[in-house]
């Protein structure tokens, strides 16, 4: 029988590193560390024993006393620090890692003081167990009777899990608890998917652990449904957090109010260009001319049945579109599937996502998902869900996902040397410069002239960077208490023409997160503007695939940082 160990005892080995010689080792040293902190994601990062300890047999601890564990951790990371490294001495990719590193130490201890996640977050629990599960089922890091030992070992720690989340959740907002309630029904049948799929040999304690656990599941939604309903807690942020947040995640000193008035210009810039494409003559209300447009658009959609097989030919159509124009290099594997969300992930992910291949065992395979449409919709809503993602929308979606965006870009960062490099920026890549390059690389196909230039692609590409413009909009207003729901819909529908579907299920995910829907606008706005400045330093000799490469290979920095490095400029 194999040990099991608490996650206190993975804390206390976690102090035990002797002091490294080089700033990748420290790198590699605050990744695996603190991957110890949650075994689903050490298990998704190909991270499988911290010091003889399987990974893959736990749990995500969540409570007070593992935060406490954590925040001693941090603390002594960080005198160290201080203590041993300055700053200046260091080269300027080591440096970059050294400020990297500092922004995700504060960050981390902001989140464990000020935002207390395992108090209010009945989601976190739901994700956590899917994720525990779902990763050693979808990837193959070991022989799968081994695969299916570690998910063995993790249900039999689901009951004492939920057991702790009752007793840590206090308070909670009616949304939060609403999708944790269908996250968890997610994972009652990714279990049953399980068992039926588990090796003969484990059966008998297979069906044991996850009758158990299906039982605490159960027991979980009743907490969530009975126990916690009325215990209301406010999802926003409120404006001193989030701006600390907003400051820490996105790697920039710009405050929310700079970034949200520049949105709210380029939100009135894309939406004249839409009207002149529209055929506005100057006079009257644009919007009646752009929504006729794009109605004409988004009529033009797959079917239910359809909707993959449309992704993947769109996916095949970028890949060669990409190489033909040499647009940048292409990644040597070939591990990239389409795969539906998982269902504990639809609660955020209800369109789509991606997962890429883990930052220690790259071989393996990266998935593009694609939230499919549930059985039970009404056709009202299919419809509406296939006109939002049509045939120009579903391609753009498929570019931003997978080609070029998350799938290369993270194919690239799964590359760098040497690995404390890696890991720190695969790991720990900054969302803003992840999704500022998807964006950015959608723009540049287009303006390479992607499926022959056509106009109503580009209006569709406008449409979706009104989306991206309002996700900004949103997360900032919604977050500090500047915008009710009635005022985000009608910013949704009637300023930048989304379909009912989409504005409901991006004002859900609006509540769900904080600091990840504006995201979007940052880094691509940084995108651009750190073109531009390699354009300027390098003049003539500027050649588009290398400047690609150039920003691919500094990996999941954040923007500002790989604009110094690779052009040796600021970003303003």
């Amino acid at each position: 029988m194999r040990a099991v160990f608490s996650l206190a005892l993975l804390l206390l080995l976690a102090g035990c590193t002797p002091k490294p010689q080089r700033f990748s080792n420290i790198a590699e040293e605050y990744v695996l560390n603190t991957l110890t902190f949650a075994p689903s994601q050490a298990t998704a990062a190909g991270y499988h024993r911290h010091n003889g300890v399987p990974m893959d047999e736990l749990l995500d601890e969540y409570s007070a006393v593992s935060a406490a564990r954590q925040r001693a951790y941090y603390g002594r990371f960080a005198s160290g620090l201080k203590r041993d490294i300055i700053p200046e001495k260091l080269s300027p990719d080591d440096r970059a890692d050294y400020d990297l590193v500092s922004q995700l130490l504060t960050l981390a201890r902001f989140e464990i003081e000020a935002i207390v996640p395992w108090a209010h977050s009945p989601q976190l629990y739901a994700e956590a167990i899917g994720t525990a599960l779902f990763v050693p089922y979808a990837q193959e890091y070991g022989p799968r009777n081994k695969r299916f030992y570690d998910i063995l070992k993790r249900m039999e720690r689901i009951p004492s899990r939920l057991s702790q989340a009752q007793g840590n959740l206090v308070s909670a907002p009616k949304v939060w608890r609403e999708v944790a309630i269908e996250e968890t029904k997610g994972n009652i049948d990714l279990i049953a998917l399980l068992k039926k799929e588990r090796p003969a040999e484990l059966s008998k304690k297979f069906d044991d652990a996850a009758g158990k656990a299906t039982v605490a599941l159960n027991q979980y939604i009743q907490f969530l449904t009975k126990d916690l309903e009325g215990k209301d807690y406010d999802w926003r942020l409120g404006t001193a957090n989030y701006t600390k947040k907003f400051q820490l995640t996105l790697g920039t000193t710009e405050t929310p109010d700079q970034l949200l008035a520049a949105a709210e210009a380029e939100l009135k810039k894309v939406r004249e260009e839409m009207a002149r494409l529209s055929g506005w003559t100057g006079k009257g209300d644009i919007n009646p001319i752009i929504r006729k447009r794009l109605d004409q658009i988004a009529t033009k959609h797959a079917t239910r049945e359809t909707y993959f097989n449309d992704a993947r030919r769109d996916l095949a159509e970028a890949t060669a579109f990409v190489a033909q124009k040499g647009l940048l290099k292409l990644p040597p594997n070939k591990n990239l599937t389409v795969i539906e969300t998982p269902a504990f992930m639809r609660g955020i992910y209800s369109v789509g996502g991606f997962n890429p291949a883990p930052a220690m065992d790259p071989t393996l395979g990266a998935q593009y998902w694609l939230t499919p449409i549930p059985a039970d919709w009404p056709e009202t809503r299919v419809e509406s869900k296939l006109r939002e993602y049509n045939f120009y929308g579903l391609k753009l979606l498929t570019i931003h996902e997978a080609m070029p965006g998350h799938y290369v870009q993270f194919e690239y960062a799964n590359r760098i040397e040497p690995r404390g490099r890696r890991l720190l920026r695969s790991v720990y890549a900054n969302s803003a410069s992840a999704e500022g390059w998807a964006i950015y690389s959608t723009q540049m196909l287009l303006e390479e002239g992607y499926i022959n230039n056509d106009p109503d692609l580009k209006l569709t590409f406008l449409k979706q960077q009104l989306r991206m413009i309002a996700n900004a909009i949103l997360d900032i207003k919604l977050q500090t208490g500047r915008m009710t729901d009635d005022e985000a819909i009608r910013l949704m529908i009637d300023e930048t023409f989304q379909e009912q579907e989409e504005a409901k299920g991006k004002l859900q995910r609006a509540k769900l997160s904080s600091v990840q829907l504006v995201t979007y606008f940052a880094g691509w706005r940084d995108h651009i503007r750190m073109r531009e400045i390699a354009r300027q330093v390098k003049g003539s000799a500027f050649k588009l695939s290398d400047y690609h490469q150039s920003v691919l290979e500094a990996g999941g920095l954040p923007t500002p940082a790989i604009c110094k490095l690779i052009t040796g400029r600021e970003l303003k």
